[in-house]
């Protein structure tokens, strides 16, 4: 073969390895928009799965809690996931520490919670409200909203200012002690559900008159006064077909239960006008056990029993002027002995400790209660609220 045979021979050869185009051995590039599109689509088969369980297990549980009820209309209970867009952030949400008074538990006050310390945290969606009251194991609070024409609200507020909305539309609204239970008013019927996290659960339902309003829980009962403009309560026991008959429709109002039971109550004066502390049995549909009569109660039913069922403090006149009245269980015997302790109650109280109370005069001040005190003759005085705006209520929050 001649040499330049030879050399175009080799310029040949080499121009094919150039025009041809050989596979890497490793292709990074490649492996890693592989494992790309594999991890989508797992994700994607899983997001749609995720979704399929999702959505049977709220519809089953808004048909579980507004199952039962031959009513017509949208349901009143509203269970989904919380609004993450009502999140305040942080730095928004949680204000410098003003003068606020000592309030152990807090305030509610133009939407926003102010803590023992000043601190004010924004909880957007939360509109006014009457009670607040802090759930178990610092969880946050179940806030009851006031009534307006669309009916009463029910909020669950996390502390990080996370608000989820538990009813809306529904009638009278009243909480256990605890606030691990909650009763409200739905058309016709009268339910009790459990509080769990931010879900109500495990409601049941009776139906009960046009007039009857829950009032309160008395153990696992609830206690119904069955015209709010009559004297006369009842008592239902969740599960049960029927509330309890009351023989002695005379009871106006009820504030709360002593340790054994008993429930203290107001009723009217037999003899004359006006109206007596009585203490009252559920185990004899609540007959009255023992009348105190002497001082002249308000009929507006507020007021609040210590936790240890020693201290009462209620509404009741002096002379012609509306005080709150100090009123020492151990001791009540025919004679209602009520001491004077401060302005008037104008919404929820709230006893901190056997000998502390504090609640919210007229005035939307705060008042704070030592028992000592009023027992040595020194009535409380009201304090001033930061912030407070002509037209705002201050809600005391309850609870531990």
């Amino acid at each position: 073969m001649r040499r330049d045979q030879l050399e175009g021979a080799v310029r040949e050869a080499l121009s094919h390895q150039v025009a041809v185009t050989r596979p890497l051995a490793a292709d990074p590039a490649g492996q890693a928009i592989r494992r790309a599109n594999r991890i989508r689509r797992r994700r994607a088969g899983t997001g749609v799965a995720l979704g399929v369980v999702a959505t049977v297990l709220i519809g089953a549980g808004m048909t579980h809690l507004s199952g039962g009820t031959d009513q017509q209309g949208p349901p009143i209970v509203v269970i989904g996931d919380p609004d993450l867009s009502a999140r305040p952030l942080p730095t928004a949400s949680v204000g410098a520490p003003s003068p606020t008074p000592d309030a152990p538990n807090g305030l509610l006050l133009a939407g926003a919670l102010i803590d023992a310390d000043g601190k004010r945290l924004s909880l957007p969606g939360v509109g006014p409200a009457e009670r607040a009251h802090r759930l178990p194991n610092d969880q946050g609070l179940l806030v009851v909203g006031a009534p307006t024409t669309a009916g009463r609200s029910l909020w669950v507020a996390q502390d990080d200012g996370l608000v989820q909305v538990l009813l809306a539309g529904a009638g009278q609204i009243v909480l256990a002690p605890d606030a691990t239970q909650v009763a409200w008013r739905d058309g016709g019927d009268l339910l009790v559900a459990g509080v769990v996290g931010t879900q109500l659960i495990g409601s049941v339902r009776i139906a009960v008159p046009d007039s009857a309003q829950p009032v309160r829980f008395v153990g696992n009962s609830v206690l119904v006064r069955l015209d709010p403009n009559r004297p006369g309560h009842a008592l239902w026991r969740p599960g049960a077909d029927e509330l309890t008959a009351v023989p002695e429709q005379d009871t106006l109002n009820v504030y709360g239960s002593l340790p054994d039971g008993r429930l203290v109550g107001q009723v009217p004066a037999n003899s004359v006008a006006g109206t007596c502390l009585a203490l009252l049995d559920p185990k004899r549909a609540t007959k009255a056990a023992r009348t105190a009569c002497g001082t002249q109660l308000s009929p507006d039913g507020l007021g609040g029993m210590s936790d240890d069922g020693r201290w009462l403090l209620v509404n009741g006149r002096v002379g012609a002027a509306e005080r709150s009245l100090l009123v020492d269980l151990a001791r009540l015997g025919t004679t209602l002995d009520a001491v004077p302790a401060g302005p008037a109650v104008s919404g929820a109280i709230a006893w901190t400790s056997g000998s502390d109370v504090s609640y919210v005069d007229n005035s939307g001040q705060l008042v704070r209660v030592d028992v000592r005190r009023v027992r040595a003759g020194e009535q409380a005085e009201p304090i001033p609220v930061a912030g407070l705006e002509p037209g705002d209520r201050p809600v005391l929050v309850s609870g531990s």
